[in-house]
């Protein structure tokens, strides 16, 4: 054999080895979708079940309606821009409390009074939460009808004679 013969057996060769077929990679998707299902319904069941806390306030239709109320079912409620309380029903003078004490001296009063109506006036330079804690000590003494107004000067004044 010559060598350009063993080249040309060699080439031979090369040609009739078959190539072997292919095997596709299959991966069975069921479990993905399976598991993503189950996701996606866990979520939708979380966020329906958690609602957001709102609390309905019921304004009147006309700025110019005004509302009677007779003083000894009008219990007045004035917060000071350092969010120190006063209470007073009627014309009595302002007397100071404490806003630990505020609750137990509510579920009293709405006791006594089922009429009772809480005009609360807080000063506007006092802080947003100490309205919003009020108004959750209102609802936990189960007092349901009570009116938010602005701190007047006059108010100011009459709790300015009170504190000295």
């Amino acid at each position: 054999m010559a060598g350009g013969e063993v080249a040309e057996h060699k080439q031979k060769g090369k040609s009739k080895k078959k190539k072997g077929k292919r095997l596709g990679v299959r991966m069975d998707m069921t479990p993905l979708v399976d598991v993503a299902f189950l996701l996606l319904t866990f979520f939708m069941y979380t966020t329906s079940m958690s609602r957001p806390q709102t609390m309905e306030i019921n304004l009147p239709p006309d700025q110019k309606v005004h509302v009677e109320t007779a003083e000894s079912n009008l219990l007045t409620i004035r917060v000071n821009d350092k969010g120190i309380i006063f209470w007073n029903i009627g014309l009595d003078a302002p007397v100071k409390i404490e806003f630990k004490d505020l609750r137990p001296f509510l579920l009293d009063r709405g006791s006594t009074n089922p009429r009772l109506t809480v005009l609360l006036k807080i000063d506007r330079l006092g802080k947003y939460e100490m309205m919003v804690n009020l108004i959750d000590e209102l609802n936990e003494s189960r007092i349901t009808r009570f009116s938010l107004a602005p701190l007047l000067d006059q108010d100011k004044a009459l709790l300015a004679k009170v504190s000295v």
